[in-house]
């Protein structure tokens, strides 16, 4: 039985924050499972994230926000730079994906680090000894390898027919199931349970 486990997400989303725990918790319970973990690049330095959005994840979930990101609300998130690490690190060495991943989201919400200069990534760049390309150090443009992610998502979510984000789903051999995260943010290890009932 073939078996993997997409997660469509983004670095800047605090809903895909929230959401990251239930993948840690299904990577731990599961590890043969092959995990995507695929970057929407859905900011680009136009928008930023409203204070209602933050009240409804914490309310729903388990995570808080450190004060100095919560102080920096109004301004635009630009997360191209990290769609492209990331899409960078799926490409080439998928097995630090996740821990480089938990690596950018605490840098951000919990540190208030913007990921969006060479910079704001050193230190986490140095702690997994990555040697990226210096094209990957962008906000201006995606990679080829983030453009050819951005194609799957977009294939993926007109399978599933939404383009919401988060989005957790579990192939099993030809079937593909859409996942309700949103039942399991308080209690992440719950979605072991419902995963074992699909399996």
């Amino acid at each position: 039985m073939s078996t993997e486990l997409f997660f469509i997400y983004d670095t800047h989303c605090p809903w895909s924050y929230a959401s990251l725990p239930l993948v840690n918790a299904i990577k731990s319970a599961f590890p043969e499972i092959k995990l995507h973990l695929w970057h929407s690049a859905r900011y680009e330095g136009d928008e930023n994230i409203a204070k209602q959005t933050i009240e409804n994840v914490i309310n729903d979930s388990n995570c808080t926000f450190n004060q100095d990101y919560l102080s920096q609300l109004k301004h635009a998130k630009n997360s191209t730079l990290a769609a492209n690490l990331m899409a960078w690190i799926e490409h080439k060495i998928p097995e630090e994906a996740l821990p480089v991943l938990n690596a950018l989201y605490k840098a951000h919400f919990e540190q208030a680090n913007e990921l969006s200069s060479i910079e704001d990534v050193a230190d986490i760049i140095s702690e997994f000894k990555l040697s990226p390309p210096k094209k990957v150090f962008t906000k201006e443009k995606l990679t080829k390898d983030a453009d050819i992610i951005m194609h799957d998502i977009t294939e993926l979510q007109d399978f599933i027919n939404t383009q919401a984000i988060p989005a957790l789903l579990l192939a099993v051999d030809d079937n593909l199931i859409l996942l309700n995260h949103n039942l399991y943010l308080k209690n992440p290890d719950a979605i072991v349970d419902g995963i074992k009932l699909e399996l």
